[in-house]
């Protein structure tokens, strides 16, 4: 994948803020996200240690420990970033890591010396400084995304405030205030529309918790994130239906969220597939086209909208013909341009860049964990330049080890009170069930 070299502190301001944007998750707007990032390098300049950390950091996906990254506490410790205040710790980390968070999820990690918390002169603002605490007070139970009513809306917690807010100890009630988007006119039906999730083969526990479904959309197309907007309509015009399939052969660092090192033992020591991804691409319910598998030795594949021959490491929908093709979807593959680009790291994790002047949305497990929600009840919105981790394949392992157990002692369970040894569901009061050839 072509990516510029990483700045340093020593490099100008504008270049060291065009990189830091291209890492950014898309919860702000580009204007908003590009104030707050000049802001926050203007600071650092005088301090190119500190910089530097943050660059590794932001660029690395805190793949390596980083120093604390700190500006000045401010008299009520808000930072004022085009015309909003919000805590900077919040703003950075939701800039760079999770877009929906909530300033009461968060909790800093051991080693930061400058965190919000600790009440110092200076606050540290490393996104990987901090982790995420789900609040209980979410009720995820109801967030479905196939359900009616209030369930198909984006979940969306409020930071900024015009004016300062009161904490969370005032009045004695929560500050925490979650809000439904979806506007009233907006059909329900966008998600609930079989194109938006196309049907897939039958296939094993792996390849279903590593499902990725992606639908190409205008960037003026509202997400069902920001505040006060709607799932659009014709997002489920087309669609790229992907299936992982781990393990991978493609070695390197393992990168975890988590600042985890890399000493880890692979996953599996079977021999790699030919084959670690495959790519169904979809109009409304109908898949066009043949399945296009990526082979395990092009660990990044793009996926655009022109009309050169696909290769081994490109899929090309341009070239795709359709003879029931609408006037709607004509210009909906209009939007898809330079697409996206999936790149395997590691023994299998997935990671996707934006390369579309539009943007993307991602259904993703991985994503789903990392922003606190139930799996499969969102859909993530991946906005142009950014580049995101989407699938994680130990996730993966963990979810299968975790079914399997399951479904292993509820077999053994069933055997034994089949068998007369432990109260099935048969048994009265703890008497066997009666064996008539007894």
């Amino acid at each position: 994948m072509s990516v510029s070299s990483t700045p340093t502190s020593n490099d100008a301001c504008l270049s060291i803020v065009h990189s830091l944007m291209c890492h950014r998750q898309g919860g702000e707007s580009e204007s908003f996200s590009k104030r707050a990032i000049e802001s926050l390098v203007k600071k650092l300049k005088e301090k190119k240690d500190e910089l530097d950390s943050l660059i590794t950091a932001i660029t690395t996906n805190g793949a390596h420990p980083s120093k604390c990254v700190t500006i000045q506490r401010t008299l009520d410790g808000r930072l004022q970033v085009a015309g909003r205040k919000g805590f900077p710790h919040v703003i950075y980390t939701r800039l760079w890591r999770w877009p929906d968070l909530h300033k009461n999820e968060l909790k800093h990690v051991k080693y930061c010396q400058f965190a919000f918390d600790l009440k110092c002169d200076n606050v540290c603002v490393n996104p990987y400084h901090y982790e995420r605490v789900v609040s209980p007070s979410i009720d995820l139970s109801v967030l479905t995304l196939g359900g009616p009513g209030p369930s198909v809306d984006a979940l969306v917690k409020d930071e900024f405030d015009a004016q300062p807010s009161h904490s969370a100890a005032d009045g004695g009630h929560s500050i925490q205030t979650i809000q439904h988007t979806a506007s009233s006119s907006a059909p329900h039906d966008a998600f609930n529309s079989p194109a938006l999730l196309p049907p897939a083969d039958s296939t094993s526990s792996a390849s279903s918790s590593a499902f990725t479904s992606m639908a190409a959309g205008p960037a003026n197309a509202p997400s069902s994130w920001p505040r006060g907007s709607s799932f659009p309509p014709s997002i489920p015009n087309q669609n790229v239906h992907l299936q992982h399939h781990p393990p991978l052969p493609h070695t390197g660092q393992y990168w975890s969220v988590h600042n985890e090192l890399a000493l880890q033992p692979p996953i599996s020591t079977h021999p790699a597939p030919d084959y670690w991804c495959s790519i169904a691409y979809f109009e409304m319910d109908i898949q066009v086209g043949e399945t296009f598998k990526v082979p395990s030795n092009c660990p990044v594949v793009t996926v655009d909208g022109y009309v050169d021959p696909s290769g081994g490491d490109r899929f090309c929908l341009g070239q795709l013909s359709n003879v029931h093709r609408t006037e709607a979807i004509e210009r909906a593959r209009l939007h898809i341009g330079k697409g996206v680009q999936l790149e395997c790291k590691g023994e299998g994790d997935v990671w996707v860049h934006c390369l579309s002047d539009h943007a993307v949305f991602v259904q993703s497990y991985y994503l789903d964990r990392e922003a606190g929600r139930a799996p499969g009840d969102a859909v993530h919105k991946i906005y142009p330049s950014a580049y995101i981790k989407v699938f994680d394949l130990r996730q993966c392992h963990r979810q299968m080890q975790q079914q399997a157990a399951t479904a292993q002692a509820a077999a053994a369970a069933q055997a034994a009170a089949v068998a007369g040894n432990i109260p099935g569901p048969f048994s009265v009061r703890h008497i066997p069930p009666y064996n008539r050839d007894s």
